[in-house]
């Protein structure tokens, strides 16, 4: 085990981070110019953290992130990217490109040992073209992801990731570690198992589905954890409303007992008179352990949008109707 580290804070500069994956045409092609524009407006609207990953349209986000940074002063912003990930020519070999819908023709290969986290940064520090990182992520190291081979792949990460990262950290490279996963469970073994900074918890802690609060956030606590929230929104549902054919939960059609839960903060975000969206990027922030949410976006009206709903004035009786939806399944006091 190394020193602990957890009680560094990081500077995330803003609440709100900029989550560059539809950058890397996630769902839909986003071309360049689309690109630099909702860039552009989301630092001109106060925006400055700035999260990547090489997975993200197989390095075409932070391809169009980096050109970005460029334009302005690199100490304005934070900066995370992931490891876990590098690309490769896929030298006519077939490669499954999945929700990416135009990325850069490069083969992901995983590798969480600690040449390929070296090789990972590599790559990513010529694509962002920046020469130090704030936070690096250990990305997706879950049943998700790797079913039956993720017992290998966590240890990988422990021996590998992580024990690459301490040695940036302790050198100066970078300035923090942490994991990102969208299993509560799994973000807690790996504070458990090393000494991390942050946690980016897709999913788990939203206004629809609050699965870490019995496992995650009190370990967090305990160990002075920072926690960035991802996937507000769960992938699409809590964005486009449970009603919407377009509705979707952890990329995937939702269940029904999810549609009917969601149906059901609908229906108190409209008796208070407020919309479902806002109530999904604040919720987070009641706690106190998390530091920044970082919400994907690609097209430029969004930014003005999601600004706006943060800023919505939110009742706390709309806080204690959602509270009583999720009372029974709510971890109990200690």
């Amino acid at each position: 085990m190394t020193d602990n580290h957890s009680g560094h804070r990081i500077n995330f500069r803003s609440r709100l981070g900029f989550g560059a994956s539809g950058l890397g045409t996630l769902y839909r092609d986003v071309t360049e110019a689309q690109a630099a524009e909702v860039l552009d407006q989301a630092y001109e609207a106060g925006m400055r953290y700035f999260d990547s990953a090489p997975l993200y349209g197989h390095g075409l986000s932070e391809l169009r992130l980096g050109r970005f940074l460029r334009t302005i002063d690199r100490g304005t912003v934070t900066v995370s990217t992931k490891v876990g990930r590098y690309m490769v020519p896929p030298f006519g070999e077939r490669v499954e490109y999945g929700l990416w819908a135009s990325p850069l023709r490069l083969k992901p290969v995983f590798d969480y040992s600690y040449a390929g986290t070296m090789r990972s940064l590599e790559q990513s520090a010529n694509r962002l073209g920046i020469a130090d990182f704030d936070l690096i992520y250990i990305h997706d190291v879950d049943r998700f992801t790797h079913g039956d081979a993720y017992e290998r792949r966590f240890n990988e990460a422990i021996e590998g990731c992580y024990r690459a990262l301490d040695d940036l950290r302790k050198a100066g490279h970078i300035k923090a570690i942490g994991v990102g996963v969208n299993e509560s469970d799994v973000a807690t073994r790996f504070i458990k198992a090393c000494s991390l900074n942050a946690v980016m918890m897709a999913g788990r802690y939203t206004l629809l589905d609050r699965g870490a609060e019995a496992d995650l956030l009190p370990e967090a606590e305990r160990r002075g954890v920072e926690i960035v929230v991802a996937g507000v929104f769960n992938s699409g549902i809590l964005a486009a409303g449970p009603a919407s054919a377009a509705a979707t939960f952890d990329y995937g059609a939702p269940p029904a007992e999810v549609v009917a839960r969601a149906k059901a903060i609908e229906q108190i975000c409209n008796r208070h008179g407020v919309p479902l969206q806002a109530a999904a990027i604040q919720f987070p922030f009641r706690n106190p352990f998390v530091s920044a949410a970082v919400l994907g976006m690609s097209q430029p009206e969004r930014i003005a949008e999601n600004l706006a709903w943060s800023h919505q004035v939110i009742p706390e009786e709309l806080w204690r109707e959602v509270d009583d939806l999720f009372r029974p399944s709510l971890p109990k006091a200690s």
